[in-house]
């Protein structure tokens, strides 16, 4: 092969030898085969078929037989049929499958070429009897890949002799079991899948009959009988199945046990794999159709594998019962589902939640999946849910709330789950559940009702199925199903039955097992997760009206467009009207039910308002009062408020549209705060809550009346924002919310538990734990002086117990504990821990009021987090308000703040999306207010607070926010050309108006709108200053760069300043900014047009002059900053240049060339290649051509003086190593020896190394500090001796 790949390389191969001296001598290679005759593309097919890539190797293999198609020469067929052939038995183990599949294409498109030869060819090549003791293994391959792929060309069942050749060439593979596995059984196993009944009958019955009958000797013959029972069921028949086994059938008492063990060794060979093997399945299919399934289920699974105690063989049985679901009768399947394996794969899911244990529950549920998808019986879809739901530890279902087999469900068979899954939660049957306990449950149980913990563990797991039903967007329901589980979650975490009313459903089926504290508190917690989905509910139904509000993302309502909460708001006022029949949980006092009644009301009018014409604040107002209405049975004391100052809002808000207001409302407005205000607060306060349907209800509200808020009610959120207010105003918004609502409660720990749990929406709400490790050394100082103060104080109290007992003696004398009886003693052991009690109850307090002060902090950062959302929602919806001035400042304050602050993940989050916010929603906005003329004075004002502050930040980062925000002001007081009404007259078409723009450019650019030009430019120019003079500036050129690229106006203001400096700049690299600047303002079109050819003329000409003197001072290229300055340089030189001949301008450059010449000679100048390549490009323009440099030939002797081998580290020395006297290395450029042979020219051994080394220092590398344990083999007569020897053993 190794010939065929590179056969130029043999031609003339000698006579180039010495034209070469670097490659190795090249082997004589023949030609015994002829291939080097063969074509060059030819021959490659069969290099890429044995690559390890599958792309190459496919590709290959289908343009080998287009190759062969389109050649037609027998002789090249011939070939590629002995190359494939030879190929099956390749030692690279990807190489075989390649040459398979090439021969199995090739037999297959061409017919003509006899099975049976190349079945002869294949055993004469790889005879296992003929080859090499070390290639048996590479033979048994090649015989087992050949077969393989006359299987795979199509066309071996019509060649019944050479089928029969071929299974019993498989059987003579058995003896190589340790190579090929089973892969030879599994081969004869699908070869009997495709042949024809009367060729098995004739030809293959007499060949496997010895395999047959051993059935039950391994897994591989019991797979293949029962694949010839399924496939011939005319020849395999009981009588001859009784002359192969001694029994008529397979599945009988007598061969369980035989069965079992085939099953157990089956089962073991998959462990790695984690697979069903072929065995076990088939075996289910012929128990099955032999009417035993039964037995095999109760003798061979129960009673065999699953008592096995073993991994594999209980995961066997769980493929088993996988895999039986859609083959079963609905009989079979009630036994199947509701015995042992069930419970024991049960058992095995709830121990399987520990980590590093392997988890069978995502396979099952796969197999379930499967099933019910591909299963058209309701009963049957209906037994496996109930099944599995009905699997239960200690009252808690194995499978998880969430299942997604639940989307296969016909709607019929959903309903009914639905009914049972109620049935389930009303009147638990525990008895119908198959409920276990693992050990340790049953070591740590204790005594008590055990029933009452198993139907709270039930119902604690239906609501939350309940709720996945709905939230399941792939699960096929209708509007009744959806409202049917809100009203029951409802009803029973907020109600209680009194009597029966046909008129509420829920009522009907009273409780078995009253609820207690505990389960309603979780039924309302999930409630509310509920109406967080409800919100997010698309519409329901297969109608294009439906489709196309489904495209527009419209959620949360039914399809007649009522909200889902309204709905259950209505159905809420039911009940509380049905007193007689149903009772409240927590009855409202007539103060709650007062305040339910207006919010009816109100929303009612909102209602019907809402029909007559759509307005956001309408609706905004609407979703607002059901939520806090809703919210009356969770939190009734906070809601009554709440839903007070929504209705002072409502009234004000409509009082505030009608025209019949009073003329001294303008008076009482200034003192009053306004609705927007009094709804701002209301939204602040829903959002202190760690509630997901909250946040997203606070968001959709405040984005419904973006149009409608004033500058107070902006004020009022970035208060919560400002840092300098944390400690005044934050924390009382987040902590003393109740406070201000007049509700004079103590805070408890236990609140945070009974918040709304609403599933995942605590992940999102909490803080991460990651915040605990919070605080620096300042804290950390501040815990040691008050040790120290508490150390001092305990001292001084301990003292005073002592000194109170005669215990100690302050003036010094001695003391006698002898002195002290008995009871005083104990009286001052008692004071002493009584002291030492106070001290640690002290400290404890210390620790916990810290632990508060913490967890504080991180519910006011968690709270602003959620404020941000407000800013965004506004600056989104009312990006052209001018109120969105107000908010520049408040946001930087905050960058600037965080910046510096602690490091926590919760204070990134934080910082990072206040940063996303200023910079994506105000920065980069495309919209923003239009007409400024009214106040361009203040927003000037603000432009220059912002570049003051850019100008003396420490951080460069901060300083690019306050610059970015000042170059959004100069957007906004620029404006553009078609802002003003002069710019585009009325007649003007849109075509007309698009060729006036791109025919005009610099009006656009240059159009000044509210801008004063002159103070704008003044104000950057100030701030170049600062960046050109100062040497610790937070400024930095690529600043200026975007400033020059987006407002060529305040450039050409600028311009002059940046040539000057060129040369002025306080360091090199302000310098070369400088240039960077000049060479982008000159590029401008803008900037040309606004000059005269004079005034452009002179411009280029200080240019000049300015880089040729700034080209004088360079001293050297030592730093990098150096070179950056000098290419910054050249870079305008060549741009200056080129305009000036490109532009014939007069100016002169004629000093430029002795400058640039001297700066070539300069110390370090060829350091940087990128600083020569933009020095020559500069040169060529002035004349000068680059020096080609001349390669001189190093010799020999100073190449490897300048280039000393290192010696590898870890290996062994050369003086250490035994030598061959025989072996001469050759190293070519060495001078001779004297005193040695002709043979010795060029050359040199191994044992010559010291001598080198001795040579070396002579020549100049004595200099060289070579490593001290070196010098050992360098010294001594040991070592030389032993060289002499070596030396002269070799000459002999």
């Amino acid at each position: 092969m190794v010939c065929a790949r590179s056969p130029r390389s043999m031609a003339g191969g000698e006579s180039n030898m010495g034209e070469i001296e670097t490659e190795p001598i090249r082997p004589k290679v023949t030609d015994a085969k002829g291939i080097l005759k063969q074509n060059r593309e030819f021959l490659d097919f069969f290099w890429d078929i044995a690559k390890p890539e599958q792309e190459i190797r496919l590709q290959a293999i289908e343009n080998l037989v287009q190759y062969l198609k389109n050649s037609e020469k027998e002789d090249e067929l011939r070939y590629t049929l002995k190359r494939l052939v030879e190929g099956l038995a390749a030692t690279r183990e990807t190489a075989r499958p390649g040459f398979s599949l090439a021969l199995a294409q090739v037999l297959q498109v061409f017919e003509d070429v006899p099975l049976q030869s190349v079945l002869d060819q294949i055993k004469e090549k790889h005879d296992p009897q003929k080859v090499k003791k070390k290639l048996v293994r590479n033979a048994a391959f090649g015989n087992f890949f050949g077969v393989l792929s006359l299987s795979q060309s199509g066309r071996l069942t019509k060649e019944p002799r050479v089928v029969l050749e071929s299974v019993q060439l498989l059987q003579s593979l058995a003896q190589f079991r340790e190579h090929l596995k089973d892969l030879p059984r599994k081969t004869m196993v699908d070869i009997l899948s495709e042949t024809p009944e009367a060729v098995f009958e004739e030809v293959l019955l007499g060949a496997l009959k010895s395999d047959l009958s051993s059935a039950f000797s391994t897994p591989e013959q019991l797979h293949l009988l029962l694949v010839a029972i399924q496939r011939f069921p005319g020849v395999l028949k009981p009588k001859k199945l009784k002359n192969l086994l001694g029994a008529s059938s397979v599945v009988t008492a007598d061969n369980i046990p035989k069965l079992v063990e085939v099953l157990k060794t089956a089962a073991k060979s998959v462990k790695k794999d984690r697979t069903m093997p072929p065995v076990g399945l088939d075996l289910l299919k012929v128990a099955l159709k032999e009417n035993s399934f039964d037995l095999f289920w109760k003798e061979a699974v129960i009673n065999g594998l699953l008592k096995d105690q073993l991994g594999p063989s209980s995961y066997m049985c769980y493929r088993l019962l996988g895999s039986a679901l859609p083959l079963l009768s609905f009989s079979q399947l009630k036994c199947v589902l509701g015995g042992e394996v069930m419970k024991h794969y049960g058992e095995h899911v709830v121990t399987a939640q520990l980590p590093d244990r392997f988890k069978f529950a995502p396979e099952m549920e796969s197999y379930v999946d499967s099933f019910l998808e591909g299963c058209p019986d309701p009963e049957k879809q209906f037994a496996v849910m109930v099944a599995f739901s009905s699997l239960t530890n200690q009252g808690y279902p194995v499978v998880p709330s969430y299942w997604k087999v639940v989307r296969h469900l016909q709607l019929p068979v959903l309903l009914r789950y639905v009914d049972w899954l109620k049935d389930m939660f009303s009147n638990p049957q525990l008895d119908t559940c198959m409920d276990f306990s693992t050990k340790r449950q049953q070591q740590n149980q204790e005594k008590g009702d055990r029933t009452q913990h198993c139907v709270f563990r039930l119902r604690k797991w239906i609501v939350p199925r309940l709720i996945s039903i709905v939230d399941n967007p792939l699960v096929k329901k209708e509007e009744d199903l959806v409202m049917d589980i809100a009203r029951f979650i409802f009803f029973h975490a907020f109600f209680k039955v009194v009597k029966s009313n046909p008129v509420i459903p829920e009522t009907e089926s009273s409780l078995a097992v009253p609820l207690d504290e505990q389960t309603r508190s979780v039924i309302a917690n999930s409630f509310f997760g509920l109406l967080q989905h409800l919100n997010h509910l698309p519409l329901m139904g297969d109608s294009p009206e439906v489709a196309a509000l489904n495209e527009r993302h419209v959620q949360g309502v039914t399809a007649d467009g009522t909200l889902w909460i309204f709905c259950i708001v209505q159905y809420a006022s039911v009940l509380l009207s049905q007193s007689k029949h149903v009772q409240a949980a927590r009855p409202f006092s007539k103060e709650q039910r007062e305040a339910w009644d207006r919010m009816l009301q109100s929303v009612e009018a909102l209602h019907k308002k809402a029909k007559k014409s759509q307005n956001m604040e309408t609706a905004a107002f609407q979703q607002l009062f059901l939520l806090v209405g809703i919210h009356l049975f969770k939190t009734p004391e906070e809601s009554v408020e709440l839903i007070n100052d929504l209705q002072n809002c409502l009234e004000n808000a409509q009082e505030k549209k009608s025209k019949k207001k009073k003329a001294t409302a303008s008076s009482e407005e200034s003192e009053e705060p306004q609705w927007v205000e009094v709804m701002v607060e209301i939204l602040l306060t829903l959002l202190s809550q760690p509630s997901r349907l909250m946040r997203q209800v606070s968001k959709t509200v405040f984005g419904r009346m973006c149009p409608h808020v004033t500058q107070r009610a902006l004020q009022i959120i970035l208060d919560v924002l400002d840092p300098e207010k944390d400690e005044e105003e934050s924390g009382v918004v987040v902590t003393d919310q109740k406070d201000s609502r007049k509700q004079k409660k103590e805070k408890k720990p236990a609140d945070n538990e009974e918040e709304e749990g609403e599933g995942s929406d605590s992940s999102e709400e909490d803080s991460d734990s990651s915040d605990d490790e919070e605080g620096g050394g300042g804290e950390e100082d501040e815990d040691d002086e008050e040790k120290e103060k508490v150390n001092e104080n305990f001292r001084l109290e301990l003292m005073k117990v002592l000194q109170g007992k005669n215990a100690l003696d302050m003036e010094g004398a001695e003391s006698d504990e002898e002195e002290l009886d008995d009871d005083t003693m104990m009286e001052l052991d008692q004071n002493i821990s009584a002291l030492f009690s106070e001290q640690k109850k002290r400290i404890q307090a210390k620790k916990d009021e810290k632990e508060n002060m913490r967890k504080e902090k991180v519910l006011v950062r968690d709270f602003k987090i959620k404020v941000l959302d407000l800013i965004e929602v506004f600056l989104s919806k009312q990006a052209e308000s001018p109120l969105v001035f107000g908010i520049i400042e408040p946001l930087l304050g905050i960058i600037e703040g965080s910046m510096g602050s602690e490091s926590s993940q919760q204070e990134q989050d934080f910082l990072r999306k206040t940063a996303d916010i200023f910079r994506n929603q105000l920065c980069k906005t495309k919209r923003y207010c239009r007409n400024v003329s009214d106040r361009k004075d203040e927003l000037h004002e603000l432009m220059e607070r912002l570049l003051t502050r850019a100008q003396k930040q420490a951080d460069s980062s901060v300083s690019l926010y306050y610059f970015s925000a000042a170059l959004y002001l100069v957007r906004v007081l620029k404006g553009n050309a078609s802002d003003t009404p002069a710019a585009t007259p009325a007649g003007k078409s849109k075509k007309q108006k698009k060729v006036e723009a791109e025919t005009s450019p610099t009006d656009q650019s240059m159009c000044v709108g509210s801008l004063d030009k002159e103070r704008v430019a003044a104000l950057f120019q100030a701030a170049l200053t600062d960046f050109m003079t100062r040497r610790k500036s937070a400024l930095s050129g690529a600043m200026f760069i975007d400033l020059f690229i987006r407002f060529p106006i305040l450039c050409v203001q600028l311009l002059e300043s940046a040539v000057r400096y060129i040369t002025e700049g306080v360091r090199q690299h302000q310098q070369g900014q400088a240039c960077a600047l000049v060479q982008k303002a000159l590029q401008m079109r803008e900037v040309r047009q606004s000059m005269t050819d004079t005034e452009w003329t002179e411009l280029i000409g200080r240019a000049v002059g300015q880089v040729t003197e700034c080209l004088k001072t360079v001293t050297g290229f030592k730093v990098k900053v150096d070179q950056e300055k000098v290419i910054q340089c050249l870079e305008l030189t060549r741009f200056l240049i080129r305009t000036a001949q490109q532009q014939k301008l007069a100016v002169s450059v004629t000093e430029l060339g002795p400058v640039l010449e001297s700066l070539s000679q300069l110390e370090g100048f060829r350091k940087s290649g990128h600083v020569d390549d933009t020095y020559w490009n500069v040169m060529k323009l002035l004349g000068f051509s680059k020096p080609k440099k001349e390669k001189v030939k190093k010799p020999a002797a100073e190449e490897q003086q300048t280039a000393p081998k290192k010696k590898k580290k870890g290996f062994l020395p050369e003086t250490k190593k035994r030598k061959n006297r025989k072996k001469v290395l050759v190293e070519e450029g060495k001078p001779s020896e004297p005193g040695q042979g002709a043979d010795w020219e060029g050359k040199q051994g191994k044992n010559n190394k010291n001598k080198n080394k001795r040579k070396q220092a002579e020549a100049g590398m004595g200099e060289r500090n070579w490593p001290a344990k070196k010098g050992k083999f360098q010294s001594g007569n040991k070592p030389k001796n032993k060289k002499g020897k070596q030396q002269r053993g070799g000459v002999e």
